[in-house]
């Protein structure tokens, strides 16, 4: 991130990945800072999830490295984050994210462009968000295929949102799709802001359902939507989780032994 902005800087390395620290009203005017700027950022919203497969895929890793913010998703890297730095930092979820923003939006005439989600749920989200924020500027929506997109699809969307002159463009598509598309997309997209916010689309529009919000605070919110979802979240909860605090729990052990004792416990040669 740039110099200037209210959350410059302040990162904290979990497992391999750069994550933002602070609070949801850091990153509300930071995104203002942004817009402000006319410069192009994206922000990715990861948690358990987007950094286990950053394990395996170093271009995702990279991806998420060099977006302008990677804010927490999730109370487990809020945790970790409060361990290993002690500043004040809050779960940043897309759909708190979200509607933070879409708050601060109307008196201030920031537009906005709805990109991804299944056929349908984008105009939902609109018709949801403008009933909250009647002065909401919603000016543009596209729900692209599952699958990839040709060159001359690819060029279309991108002069579609071009022409739409939004501040903001939100990105509703699974992880590591989304990251991959904003990384790609960064220099062709003329707004200043982009971010991923995955299912943020379909519980603002209503059609999922969250977790309530003691799952949320308490850490469990991976298991409402496994509950919820169990053929499709199934395969990938049975690594994220264990797989996670594991590794956690092996750096936050790592780190809290002084430099210089990791030999102790060790054989010296030849003994």
């Amino acid at each position: 991130m740039s110099s200037g902005s209210p959350l410059s800087g302040n990162r904290v390395d979990i497992l391999g990945v750069s994550v933002s620290t602070g609070t949801i009203r850091d990153a509300v005017a930071t995104v203002e800072h942004w817009i402000g700027q006319r410069t192009r950022r994206y922000i990715c919203i990861t948690g358990a999830h987007g950094i286990m497969e950053s394990r395996s895929d170093p271009q995702f890793r990279n991806i998420l490295n060099s977006a302008d913010m990677v804010t927490p998703d999730g109370q487990p890297l809020v945790w970790f984050s409060r361990l290993l730095r002690n500043t004040p930092t809050e779960r940043l979820y897309g759909p708190d994210l979200m509607r933070a923003v879409t708050a601060v939006s109307g008196p201030r005439g920031y537009r906005h462009f709805y990109y991804g989600g299944a056929p349908g749920v984008a105009e939902q989200l609109q018709q949801a968000m403008l009933r909250q924020h009647p002065t909401l500027e919603v000016v543009g929506t596209h729900c692209p295929p599952f699958r990839e997109l040709t060159p001359e699809e690819d060029d279309a969307v991108v002069a579609r949102i071009n022409a739409a002159r939004p501040d903001i463009v939100w990105v509703g598509l699974s992880t590591p799709k989304q990251e991959l598309w904003m990384a790609r997309h960064r220099e062709r997209i003329e707004a200043p802001v982009m971010v991923g916010v995955g299912a943020a689309f379909d519980f603002l529009a209503g059609t999922k359902r969250q977790a309530p919000k003691w799952m949320q605070k308490t850490g469990l919110e991976w298991l409402f939507r496994l509950l919820s979802e169990p053929r499709r979240l199934g395969r990938r909860y049975a690594y994220i989780v264990p797989g996670f605090a594991l590794l956690a729990l092996n750096e936050l052990i790592a780190r809290a032994v002084p430099p210089g004792l990791s030999h102790i416990g060790r054989r010296s040669p030849g003994t």
